[in-house]
This record gives structure tokens, sequence and C-alpha cells, in this order.
């Protein structure tokens, strides 16, 4: 594809709102793309303009365009300022007239799976029509299952006819810090180079390049990425869970409460925070079995 077209000027912004440079994604201009383009550019827009904290404002643009792919980006902003009831019974309605829409497929199979509708989720995503996002999100639920085996397989699959696509690299990333080993080394070097985008100011990609750095045990490297992560963005929510984890195996007591404070005023729910908690009620549960026995 001609890097200089309209499809690769497209192909172009796709990519930059997956490597979390929101910016260059509204400040992308549509008046060159063809008009078959114009709405899946503009999609991308609106959910560039979510993801930077502004849901009202993508609420109120998206409800002044008309299609399903506008009524699941209203859906997605409503569940992204909050209103996860309402967003909810928006897809339920998509589910039963528009189906067979990719955005729909996209974020409506978020909003399911967030709702632990996972297999409604799946079944949703799995109406793809060589969609890589869609590809995307069924490994990273293939993931949070523990299917490994499913994660790859879907991975595979895509690679055979999509071997130079960044969503593809992204998802075998993901698979790769499951299987470990040389995986590891692998999937750094993808965030690596997503993060040293020149025009990328998200963290998305500094975190996955800690998280990486956490598995291959270079900690000082892990923490040096989140900090710059932080820096970037503040109230990224993945990135001070992580760095609650990444404060924890560096003995860094202090640091690791103020995190964890942070995350819990920012996202009480987070599944860090319902992990742990589940976690420390085991630990009672067990503990309780037992007596303290005192000789004398």
């Amino acid at each position: 594809m001609d890097p200089f077209s309209a499809e690769g000027e497209l192909l172009t912004v796709h990519n930059a709102f997956h490597q979390g440079q929101y910016q260059a994604v509204l400040d992308f201009d549509t008046s060159s793309l063809s008009q078959s383009n114009v709405i899946p550019a503009r999609v991308l827009k609106l959910r560039a303009q979510i993801a930077t904290g502004d849901a009202q404002g993508a609420i109120s643009n998206s409800q002044k365009e008309k299609g399903p792919d506008f009524t699941a980006v209203k859906a997605f902003a409503q569940y992204s300022s909050g209103d996860n009831g309402g967003a909810t019974k928006q897809v339920e309605q998509l589910l039963e007239s528009a189906s067979e829409n990719a955005t729909v497929q996209v974020l409506g199979g978020i909003i399911l799976q967030a709702n632990g509708r996972t297999e409604e989720a799946l079944s949703l995503l799995s109406k793809h029509q060589g969609n890589l996002e869609a590809i995307a999100l069924i490994t990273q639920i293939h993931l949070q299952q523990n299917r490994t085996d499913l994660a790859l397989k879907e991975v595979s699959a895509a690679r055979k006819w999509a071997q130079d696509s960044l969503l593809v690299n992204i998802a075998e990333s993901w698979v790769g810090m499951r299987v470990g080993g040389d995986s590891y080394q692998s999937a750094f070097y993808v965030f690596e180079e997503m993060a040293q985008t020149p025009s990328s100011t998200s963290s998305k990609s500094l975190i996955s390049q800690a998280v990486s750095e956490l598995h291959l045990g270079r900690l000082p490297e892990a923490e040096a990425a989140l900090n710059q992560a932080l820096q970037n963005e503040p109230k990224d929510i993945e990135a001070i869970a992580n760095a609650v984890v990444l404060a924890t195996l560096m003995g860094k007591s202090t640091e690791q409460q103020q995190y964890l404070e942070d995350l819990k005023t920012r996202q009480s729910d987070h599944a860090l925070l319902t992990d742990l908690e589940e976690k420390s009620s085991l630990f009672d549960q067990a503990a309780g079995k037992y007596s303290a026995k005192v000789s004398s």
C-alpha cells in the first residue's frame, strides 16, 4: 500500500491510535480520505478524544453523526465516563441491529467483556471479517481466561496474512509475555520501539515496555520507563497499578503504599485491588484454621 495514498494515511492514523499517539490522531486531516475511509477515521478521532479524557465531548460529537459506528462510539464514551448501564443498553440494542458492523464488534466487545459477559463478547468479536483489532481483543480475552493456547492460535492465524501489522506484533507480544523465555525479550523490542516513537506522549507503550523489563528482571529499567509514563500521564491507572507492583518488588514500601492509595482513590474496583483483597481474605481464612501454641 502506498503510504502517501488516502488509504495509506488511514493506516498511519490507525497505527498512531494503537501506539497511544492520541493528539496526532485528533490533529489528523480527513479531507483527503475517500468516502469509505472517512467514517473509520472519524471513529478513531472520537476514540482518541475519549482516550484523552474527554468522554463527554465525544458523546456530544458522536450525537451529531448518524449510523451504528457513532452509536457504538457514544456507548463507549458513556462507559468510559462511568455510565455503564446506559452503555450496556446501547450495546444490547446494537447487537440486534448492527452486529456485523466492525466498530460495534470492537467497542461492543470491550463493554461486554468489562461486564463479565465473556462468551457474548467473543461471539460478537468472532463475526469480524479480517478486523485486526477484533483479533487483538479476542487474543486479550483468551489471555484473561488463562487460555494461552487459544490466544497463541489466534495470533498465529493472523500472522499468516497480516505479517507486518502493528496490531499483530502487539498481540503477539502479549502472548509472548505469558509464554515467557526468549519471548520476553522479543516483546521488549516491540514495546521499546513503540515507546521511542518521537510523536508519542502516551504512557501506553512505556507501560508495556516496563512490564517486559519486569519480566526480564531489569527493575531499574522498568522503574525508569514507569516514571516516564507517570510523568507524561500522572493519572494513568495502569501506570499507577504497575508502579504498585514494581515498588513491592523493589522493597520500597513507602512508595508502594502511596501508589496503592492513589489507585484506590482513582479506581477502587481495579483488578489489582480486587485480586489483593481476594488473596488477603483467603490468607485470613487459612490463618484462622490454626491457633497459636504457647509452650509452658
